[in-house]
């Protein structure tokens, strides 16, 4: 009998076998730079700007709480990836709590998050358009810039290609770059630009209300800005010690994250020219804020590597995007919703390269400038919020007696797992009107996949839930999913705003702890019948 409960699958192509063949060399350092790296992409040159726009210097209080509902968040998703270290984790978890429904449609959410590298390989051109003119107009890719980025894709795909090692000392070089490039700007800016009284003056240290910290958080991006950190849990297969290592990469990723943010939030707060304040913080303008406070400062220079940060960082975040892609199509592959070809791990390089060939294959589909095509692209990376989500339900099922009833390594866990799926639901709300009208029906769509891939998991398995348990078991998600969409549809978040703020989030936290409810007892009833138990690792 397979891993998965079937005998037709080859003994040495069962997904343990697979996992056997990575290779566990990340340390503390690897992994943090895995999580920092995916944190801060192009993003830190206007965040600080549209925070101080819309709430002026308490913007500050943003992005302390933006890192700690993170932080709460990764709480969750550290206790998984600790007691239950597996390449792809995130994509394996909700399957083994919540069913192959929930897990497909968790996996083909991610799967369509492979959109948000393909967007960060664009940003690159747009920004590269400044050096090498003609590879990006009109809001898209020419047809030079097409062939420059699929060269790019192709060179990043090579990059991942060899072992994680190697794949961690280049992002750690990377990632010291992203670091030193935003502290020099502080420094440079501060030491040239210094303005006192920013906290008190043009209408205080909350000219908007201490409401707009909420709406800076939400609607100016700043909770956004933070997202990544899941990342190092992909890899914690792949991990020296991750019931030790896991834990401490995550919250350290987050800690440095915020740091800067908030230190460059605090540059362009006390560097803002008097004259550009003339109708207050919403009135500032800047096409690249920092940059351009640069040239007003005399620090030519500063622009100059300003500009080829702007390519360097979502580079980086590119690098880890591919690295992570592959892990989640490889543990897609170990769920049945793709050909098991996808789950081979190289024997001699223990990286799954056949994830990275159909990932690449996937990148150049999403660049595509097709009209109206970047705007369906554009969105797709906020699907791996959906993770957030599920993990939450699946740490919580595993808590029940069906899933072993384990205490955990992280205390509280009894309450922090139904507050992270609150405010995992909040984040994806928060998205606006705009991007879920095309991106939750896209990933519902995912209910054909479930389908078709079906019929193949029936075929190859012993013992499968019939089709109306497997329904029951996942309907929760599907019904959560519309009811966000609908929420968005007549909330203030770019909907018709027949809901306004702030009791549309309301509404939204008070439907995600009735579905939580109703998920965890799903679950732990799935896992009462026998199922998903043969796959659980040990924890």
């Amino acid at each position: 009998m397979s891993e998965d409960g079937g005998s037709a699958t080859p003994r040495w192509d069962t997904p343990a076998v697979q996992e056997r063949r990575l290779r566990r060399t990340l340390g503390f350092w690897g992994l943090t730079a895995v999580g920092f790296s995916n944190i801060v992409g192009s993003g830190w040159l206007f965040s600080a700007l549209y925070a101080a726009q819309t709430a002026g210097p308490a913007s500050l209080l943003s992005w302390v709480a933006a890192g700690l509902l993170c932080a709460l968040i990764a709480l969750v998703m550290i206790e998984l990836g600790a007691s239950r270290p597996e390449g792809g984790g995130t994509v394996r978890w909700p399957l083994y709590a919540s069913g192959r429904l929930v897990g497909t449609l968790v996996g083909w959410s991610v799967l369509l998050s492979v959109g948000g590298t393909a967007a960060e390989i664009s940003a690159i051109m747009q920004y590269a358009d400044h050096y090498l003119t003609g590879v990006y107009s009109g809001g898209s890719l020419t047809p030079l810039g097409l062939g420059v980025a699929v060269a790019l894709s192709t060179l990043l795909t090579v990059l991942n290609w060899f072992t994680v090692t190697a794949f961690a000392r280049l992002n750690n070089l990377v990632s010291v770059l992203k670091i030193v490039i935003p502290v020099v700007t502080v420094i440079a800016l501060l030491a040239s630009g210094w303005h006192a009284g920013r906290l008190t003056g043009h209408g205080g240290f909350a000219p908007y209300g201490y409401g707009a910290c909420l709406t800076a958080l939400a609607a100016g991006g700043v909770v956004y800005s933070v997202n990544g950190f899941q990342a190092p849990l992909d890899f914690s297969g792949e991990t020296r010690n991750p019931r030790r290592t896991v834990p401490a990469a995550v919250l350290t990723a987050i800690g440095l994250a915020v740091l800067v943010y908030l230190a460059l939030q605090v540059a362009f707060l006390f560097t803002v020219p008097e004259r550009l304040l003339g109708h207050g913080w919403s009135g500032v303008q800047f096409d690249s804020p920092f940059g351009q406070l640069a040239l007003i400062l005399n620090l030519q220079w500063l622009s100059s590597l300003l500009y080829a940060d702007a390519v360097l960082s979502p580079g980086g975040s590119a690098y880890v995007g591919v690295a992570v892609d592959a892990r989640h199509t490889y543990a897609l592959a170990k769920n049945r919703t793709l050909p098991r070809l996808f789950m081979r791990v190289s024997e001699a390089r223990g990286i799954p390269h056949q994830a990275l060939l159909l990932n690449l294959a996937v990148i150049f589909v999403f660049l595509l400038p097709f009209g109206g095509w970047q705007d369906i692209v554009s969105v797709m990376g906020d699907m791996y919020l959906l993770i957030y989500a599920s993990s939450a339900v699946a740490v919580a099922v595993f808590r029940t007696p069906a899933g072993g009833g384990t205490v955990g390594r992280v205390p509280g866990l009894r309450w922090i797992a139904p507050v992270s799926f609150v405010v995992a639901s909040e984040f994806v709300y928060w998205s606006g009107w705009h991007d879920l009208r095309l991106a939750l029906p896209l990933v519902l769509l995912g209910v054909a996949l479930f389908l078709a891939t079906r019929r193949r998991t029936v075929r190859e398995t012993e013992r499968t839930p019939t089709l109306a348990e497997e329904v029951r078991t996942g309907l929760w998600w599907v019904c959560h999913l519309l009811a966000l969409t609908l929420l968005s549809w007549v909330g203030s978040f770019g909907g018709r705003g027949w809901l306004p703020a702030p009791w549309d989030s309301v509404a939204v936290a008070v439907l995600a702890l009735a579905v939580f409810g109703w998920a965890v007892t799903s679950g732990a009833r799935h896992l009462e019948r026998g199922y998903g138990q043969e796959a659980l690792p040990a924890a």
